[in-house]
């Protein structure tokens, strides 16, 4: 009896993986990452490399995110700034350049997003993740709709973020000592590209432009102050002021 109970287990889940990979045509992980193993593996590299560079693992983070050169930032506080840790290369982004707006148009999101320790997912079917938090509230009072928009591994997106394996787990590691050390959330600011004066020249005839002239004041303060802004909505625009946790 126990033998068929175990046969039809193994049965199910070859099914289940061939199914997901039939009618949801990109790798698919059956089983979730083990965080624990993951954690003892690659921690210590991490550690060196923050070593280098004079930062502590556990210290408040923050991710920027262009979309045009597939790049994602890890930043690390240290004193009163930010200093930068490491570009990671994105795997894969789907759409183009430009907000999401509804569920299931395929966009990744650009915008100001925060991540709160019950966002992160360490049973992701695509190895780790966390969530962005969209829609946020510039998003909902602009009628945009989507949901469950991550930055994760596997190398697959659908409206995410995907990163390789072993960069999601470094950032994930990074990200989760932070919140463990009780920064209450980071933030994640995602761009289309970097929102230097030449790029937004060329990219001026863009109907989004006006919309990414709001990001760039997000932009420009971080790049100006390497302290993080507030982000708040007023007007149905974004406005940046000081955060106070970072004074």
């Amino acid at each position: 009896m126990k033998l068929k109970a175990l046969v039809f287990i193994i049965f199910s889940v070859v099914i289940i993986g061939y199914g997901a990979t039939k009618y949801f045509p990109y790798k698919f992980n059956v089983f979730a990452a083990d965080l624990t193993v993951i954690k003892s593996n690659a921690t210590p590299s991490i550690e060196s490399d923050l070593n280098e560079k004079g930062l502590i693992l556990g210290s408040p983070i923050f991710i920027r995110i262009f979309k045009e050169s597939s790049e994602l930032e890890v930043w690390i506080k240290r004193d009163k700034q930010f200093t930068l840790f490491k570009t990671y290369p994105i795997c894969a982004y789907s759409g183009e350049l430009g907000p999401k707006l509804k569920e299931g148009d395929g966009q990744s999101p650009e915008g100001f997003y925060f991540v709160k320790p019950s966002h992160m997912n360490p049973n992701s079917n695509f190895h780790l993740s966390f969530n962005l938090g969209f829609p946020n509230t510039y998003d909902r009072m602009h009628g945009r709709t989507g949901s469950f928009l991550m930055v994760h591994g596997n190398c697959v997106s659908i409206g995410c973020y995907a990163m390789t394996d072993k960069g999601i787990e470094e950032i994930y590691l990074i990200a989760d000592a932070a919140l463990q050390n009780r920064q209450p959330f980071f933030r994640v600011h995602s761009f289309p590209f970097r929102m230097t004066k030449s790029n937004m020249e060329q990219h001026r005839s863009n109907k989004w432009y006006p919309f990414w002239q709001n990001l760039k004041q997000g932009y420009d303060f971080f790049e100006n102050k390497k302290i993080p802004p507030n982000v708040d909505v007023e007007g149905k625009h974004y406005i940046f002021s000081d955060d106070v946790e970072n004074r």
